[in-house]
């Protein structure tokens, strides 16, 4: 009897889902075919829909029939601009069409290929399309901060003129962008070239060799990624454009009422957007030095969920009251700052276990800690061992006895100072330029981190002092942040060169990578795991956008 009603228990259950899936088709807002004369029905091309007037834009993947399907749940009746990205192709015929109220509306998509690809690679694309060696080509990964490849492969420099550019770029602040430039203070770091000295000269004789814009240049096939296939295209994509064009959001995160919150990398801002319409309020942070770059990096929540910002050259960190939006400011002692100064980390996560928030001074690689009690620092200098080496930080994030963790984005180790004995262990990983970047701790406390340079996830078990990691299968995905979920079962990460995010199963090391609909430098991922699904959160750091990615198995 019991085996009986198993079997009519699974039987219903089939039944129940095979009506969800066919009553999802059915509530569909917007479907279609997407096709081209070159490949017929075709798989893996992004569809993206955006009401007029409207500040988001949704995306959906066509699947193996080259069927694409908007859900109901998410398009409003009304008149819609659609767009596609598709390497190879362009959308041919109408590109607005008509939702109607209460049914479903139908528009097949017809693509025809594009004359050049220059306009579509991605910044890993031209990577890859490039000649040479990838250590050859690897301090272009240092370009990407402030635009793309393309803006340097089409240029007409000889290679003295590419030098030159090396020198001027070196003077610009991290948070600079072409159209914002923001110039370093003369000072130990008021440059920060990419390449120096001989290697200097062979980087711009190469540039000069392969840009498209110089007529002598050699000629190379231009190389692409695969269109998304299989579980890459089960996936629903929004965009939320800032009000601010110039907007830089770098680091993104999502509070416990579902509010997503914002660092600007390039003004004196914090931002917090509603997702259910896109309204997003500026919250100013003050300027504390005038003289220097403007902008916020690292966003991180402490135990009462308030907000915290690194203030990179302004040498100061500031927490903004969730609730009110009040904003205290906390600068660096007097003595303590050159012109170089700059606080790029904060780590409030688990300073209710001691009353301290940890930050750092990048100019010299220097841990400090703000007492939260008394308001005042006290600097343990820089990060040593007892026989002296140390180890100099990018990433600093805190475990449960919040001990501060540093990741070496300049070799290939990770470090732990204790926060009671500030007693420092280095362990390396498998590769010398492995470059950790940043990451997080997980419920475990157990340590995950993106190797920037060995293209791969890393996770450091403190039970058993060994390190574990995973390499990408896309080349130059260059991952700058991670995080994990389900207690470690799932990893997520997201690249500044490939356009793409990236979600880990390490039990079986499977990835499936989605493809964003537009170039999208991304730094800091955020998941909120509250719901049935992941939800990832990213910032697209050069287009003025919060990104959301949910995957739909």
């Amino acid at each position: 009897m019991r085996g009986r009603q198993r079997w009519l228990g699974a039987a219903v259950a089939v039944l129940a889902a095979a009506s969800m899936s066919s009553g999802a088709h059915a509530q569909a807002a917007l479907t279609g075919l997407v096709s081209s004369s070159e490949e017929g029905a075709m798989e893996g091309v992004l569809v993206s829909a955006k009401k007029e007037g409207s500040t988001i834009t949704t995306t959906v993947v066509t699947d193996e029939r080259g069927r694409y399907s908007f859900p109901a749940a998410r398009m409003e009746a009304g008149k819609y601009t659609i767009s596609i990205r598709a390497i190879g192709y362009k959308l041919d015929g109408p590109k607005t069409v008509d939702v109607p109220a209460g049914n479903t509306g139908t528009a097949d998509l017809k693509l025809g290929k594009v004359k050049s690809l220059v306009s579509q690679l991605s910044n890993a694309e031209w990577l890859l399309s490039l000649p040479g060696a990838d250590k050859q080509k690897g301090f272009l990964t240092m370009c990407v901060g402030c635009h793309t490849l393309q803006r340097v492969l089409t240029s007409n420099h000889d290679a003295a003129e590419f030098q030159q550019v090396f020198l001027r770029m070196a003077r610009y602040s991290p948070g600079s962008t072409p159209t914002h430039p923001q110039p370093l203070l003369p000072g130990p770091r008021g440059e920060r070239p990419a390449v120096t000295g001989d290697a200097a000269k062979a980087a711009a004789e190469f540039l000069a060799s392969v840009s498209l814009g110089n007529s002598e240049a050699i000629e190379y096939p231009l190389k692409t990624l695969p269109r998304p296939k299989g579980r890459s295209t089960k996936v629903l994509i929004t965009e939320y454009d800032l009000p601010r064009k110039g907007a830089l959001p770098h680091d993104v995160i999502v509070d416990k009422d579902g509010q997503v919150w914002y660092s600007d990398f390039g003004a004196q801002f914090v931002g917090v957007m509603d997702p259910k319409n896109g309204t997003t309020k500026d919250i100013t942070i003050p300027v504390v030095r005038p003289e220097q770059p403007k902008g916020g990096l690292d966003l991180e929540f402490d135990p009462d969920g308030n907000i915290w910002l690194a203030m990179m050259y302004q040498a100061a960190i500031a927490k903004v009251d969730r609730k009110t939006h009040e904003v205290s400011v906390f600068p660096f002692p007097k003595e303590w700052i050159s012109t170089s100064a700059q606080a790029s980390m904060v780590s409030p996560t688990y300073s209710n276990v001691d009353g301290k928030v940890w930050t750092n001074n990048q100019e010299d690689h220097l841990n400090y800690r703000l007492d939260l009690a008394t308001g005042k620092f006290d600097n343990p200098g820089p990060a040593k061992t007892p026989a002296g080496k140390q180890i100099r930080a990018y990433g600093m994030p805190t475990d449960h006895q919040n001990n501060l963790y540093q990741l070496e984005f300049g070799g290939g180790s990770i470090g732990r100072r204790d926060a009671k004995t500030l007693e420092v262990t280095i362990w390396p990983t498998s590769g010398a330029l492995s470059r950790p970047r940043r990451g997080r701790v997980d419920e475990q406390n157990r340590l995950w981190f993106a190797e920037y340079g060995g293209n791969g996830i890393g996770m450091f078990d403190p039970q058993t002092d060994a390190i574990k990691e995973w390499r990408l299968p896309t080349p130059w995905s260059a991952p700058y942040d991670v995080v994990a979920i389900k207690n470690g079962a799932e990893v997520w990460t997201g690249s500044m060169l490939t356009d793409q995010v990236s979600r880990l199963d390490t039990a079986t090391g499977q990835v499936v990578d989605y493809l964003l609909p537009r170039t999208t430098n991304i730094r800091r991922v955020f998941v909120d795991s509250s719901a049935e699904r992941p939800i990832l959160w990213v910032g697209s750091n050069h287009g003025a956008a919060i990104v959301k990615v949910e995957p739909l198995d």
